[in-house]
Parts: structure tokens; sequence; C-alpha cells
């Protein structure tokens, strides 16, 4: 049993969990490898990039925020920030960081404790965008090791990763199925998932 334990996973439509037959995702998979007494907000948005994450961020969580409770932060967004359109990515990188660590700044303010899961690959967007969004997660993972943030990397694991890509390239060319977010959730459960479950870093 955990005690009263409520966290905010925010971020994209890898979040949200776009393309799983099960409405599971890996947030859905980790929860239930997680333990019970778990309140759990799924606030991830298709198409979203680190502007959008970041301008809905507290008007979301702070309505969802309860007395005496250990608030935790989930964050994951980078995928749709890398996409190149009219020759222009959607975000460019600096202000990526930019976004990702006034969120971080934010959530020391309030307490709240954060965990950041690096960007998935967007199979059918081709190498340039897997290079993209891999230098953008070396530097989201610098910028929170010098915070003390865990990060969990999932860009080139995934990219490699033969039920992510079948799936990907079987759906949308972007979003797996459920052996595609059964993988990511094993990133994730067997990085720093349930360290900081335990000991969080605030």
């Amino acid at each position: 049993m955990i005690g009263n334990l409520r966290i905010f996973f925010l971020g994209d439509s890898f979040v949200q969990g776009i393309g799983d037959p099960e409405y599971r995702g890996w947030v859905g998979r980790a929860l239930t490898e997680t333990g019970t007494g778990i309140t759990a907000f799924n606030l991830g948005v298709r198409r979203n990039t680190s502007d959008d994450v970041l301008r809905r961020c507290w008007t979301e969580i702070e309505p969802r925020l309860a007395p005496d409770a250990d608030h935790r932060l989930v964050l994951s967004f980078g995928s749709n920030d890398a996409v190149e359109e009219n020759g222009v990515v959607r975000v460019d990188p600096d202000r990526c960081l930019d976004n990702l660590a006034t969120i971080l700044d934010g959530a020391r303010r309030r307490a709240i404790a954060p965990l950041i899961v690096g960007p998935p690959p967007v199979i059918d967007a081709g190498e340039p965008h897997l290079h993209r969004t891999t230098a953008l997660a070396e530097r989201m993972a610098a910028l929170c090791h010098t915070r003390d943030i865990p990060f969990i990397a999932t860009t080139t694991t995934l990219a490699a990763d033969p039920t992510w890509r079948a799936e990907a390239l079987a759906g949308d060319g972007a979003h797996p199925g459920s052996g595609g977010y059964r993988r990511l959730a094993d990133i994730v459960l067997a990085d720093r998932w349930h360290e900081w479950i335990a000991k969080p870093r605030r």
C-alpha cells in the first residue's frame, strides 16, 4: 500500500497512449506494477509540444492537488517539438529546454517531485527526426542531471526495438500497439521508477 500518492502524467500522445487497443498505454502498465493507493491523472494530449505542455501545466494540475498528499509529476515530451513542418522544427531545441526548466522550477516551488521520461521516436519520420529527437533527449538528460532529477532515456532503445517499430509502421507510423507500450513501460520500470516512487527528489 502506498500512502496518499498523486501522480500527474503530463505530455503528448505517447503519454496519452494513442494506438493502444487496450487503452492502457505505458502509463497504465507502469501503474499496474507500482502498487495500490495511487491517484493517477493522465494529462497527455495528442500533438502537444513542450510549448503546449508548459501553457496548460499548472492550470490542469493545481485543481487536482490535495492537502497532505504526496504529489509527483511525470513529464514526457519532445517528439513533437522535433517534427519539421515547412522546413522548420515545431519548437526550437533551446526553447524546449527552457520550457522544461520552467516546469521543473514550478514543480520545485510547489514541492512536487518530478521524473522525466525521454521522447520516444516517431518511426515514419525518418532518420533526420530521429537524430533531432536523440540530440534533444541528450540535452534534456543533461539538464536533469544538473538538477538531480531522474531522467529515463527511451529514444534510441525504442528506435531499435522490433516490436515498437513493427507496431508503429502497421498503425499510423508513430504510435505502437499494446506490445510497444509494454516495451516502453518495461524501460520505465527497469530504470529509476521504483526508486523514485519510494524516495522522490524534489
